[in-house]
């Protein structure tokens, strides 16, 4: 990715970020593309935003479809505490196990990709839910233009999570190398990076950097001025291990992201070589990605899929209370590492401005009911009761 795109690219690149529409997108999209000089530093840049454009226009075709009544709806809202997307190749078993796992209405068929939209399903785990989404299969071996596979795509990169649905019976470490190889072609990373940059913009408050590692070519200063350069005055930018100005660039134009995921080994009821199995774990391992292995057939293992997306995701429960009230029953779900400021902004935005201090019920205290300020790190479980001006 190179960090010195000419100054015309950039400022096509601020007209694709305000397009509000998707036609607008597409427009602004063309014209970034045609002003991004072609060579060897831009091809990776190139490939994905010609992708990204097939996506967009595939979207506005879907749309004109839907208005027409006509074809399937791919875009699903997010509900529950994350969002879950099963991919995986046909016949993996994606749909069986959306329907055992949820109550989701599914109609199971024995031919591949006889699954031809994305449906949801909400998995209970304790007091939360997480929404599971089954897709049209991917396309091991077949051109990535058939009609859903940008659609299946684009599902994966708004999702939360990403579970790969491995058929166990069959050369399941050639499935998941399949699988990940065709996602970081489009721009999807499962791997957990050694370096990863976040850019949350906000309205006010300038520029704000914030390094736990080090910019390992270049100062804070040359990331306020590589933002400012692309029209954004106004964000929190997190950098996290040994980062790059061309990973922070990659950053601002989106072109790859990480999402947490799982592999769920499916069908060990039908693994007659065990040695298979075990090279499926060793190739997790060195990706760092959990397995789970289940029968969907016959429910081994399904119990721990909760468990496991909670962890993976790393998730904290914290229940609220209002001073001399009840505790809610329904917990709000935050990142592991939120604090008490971070409950108060998800309360509501006048609750963290008008903050004093809060008691705080649990295992991130000494004693219950403990005051605490504003940055106090909670743990899952924990009770928080906000006192406000």
């Amino acid at each position: 990715m190179p960090t010195n795109l000419p100054p015309e690219a950039r400022a096509r690149w601020v007209k694709v970020m305000e397009a509000k529409s998707i036609e607008e997108k597409i427009r602004a999209l063309e014209e970034f593309i045609s002003a991004v000089p072609k060579h060897k530093g831009t091809e990776n840049l190139l490939l994905w935003a010609r992708r990204r454009l097939r996506q967009l226009r595939e979207e506005a075709e879907e749309r004109k479809r839907k208005k027409g009544g006509r074809g399937p709806r791919f875009f699903i809202e997010k509900e529950g505490a994350a969002q879950v997307v099963l991919l995986g190749p046909p016949n993996s078993g994606k749909t069986t196990l959306l329907s055992k796992l949820t109550r989701a209405r599914t109609v199971i068929r024995e031919y591949p990709y006889s699954t031809t939209e994305p449906t949801p399903g909400m998995l209970d785990y304790m007091d939360i839910q997480f929404q599971l989404i089954d897709t049209p299969s991917l396309p091991f071996g077949l051109d990535d233009r058939v009609s859903w596979f940008n659609r299946v795509i684009g599902i994966a990169r708004n999702s939360d999570c990403i579970a790969l649905v491995i058929d166990s019976s069959w050369n399941p470490v050639k499935q998941l190398k399949d699988a990940v190889r065709k996602l970081e072609d489009n721009g999807i990373v499962l791997k957990k990076p050694k370096c990863r940059v976040t850019i949350e913009k906000t309205s006010s408050g300038g520029i704000n950097v914030i390094v736990n590692g080090r910019i390992i070519d270049g100062s804070i200063e040359d990331v306020k001025r590589m933002l400012r350069e692309y029209r954004i005055h106004h964000a929190i930018v997190r950098v996290i291990g040994e980062t790059s100005l061309d990973d922070i660039e990659a950053a601002i134009l989106s072109n790859t992201v990480y999402k947490p995921s799982i592999v769920i080994a499916n069908k060990i009821d039908l693994v007659r070589d065990e040695e298979e199995l075990e090279n499926l774990e060793r190739e997790c391992k060195l990706l760092g990605i959990p397995i789970l292995k289940v029968s969907a057939r016959t429910g081994r293992g399904l119990d721990l899929l909760g468990k496991t997306l909670f962890e993976t995701l790393d998730l904290i429960r914290i229940y609220t209370k209002q001073p001399n009230g009840d505790v809610a029953e329904k917990p709000l779900v935050l990142k592991r590492g939120a604090t008490v400021l971070d409950v108060a902004r998800s309360v509501h935005s006048r609750l963290a401005e008008h903050f004093r201090y809060a008691r705080v019920w649990g295992k991130s205290v000494k004693y219950p009911g403990q005051r605490v300020g504003a940055e106090h790190q909670l743990e899952d479980g924990d009770i928080v009761e906000i006192y406000s001006k």
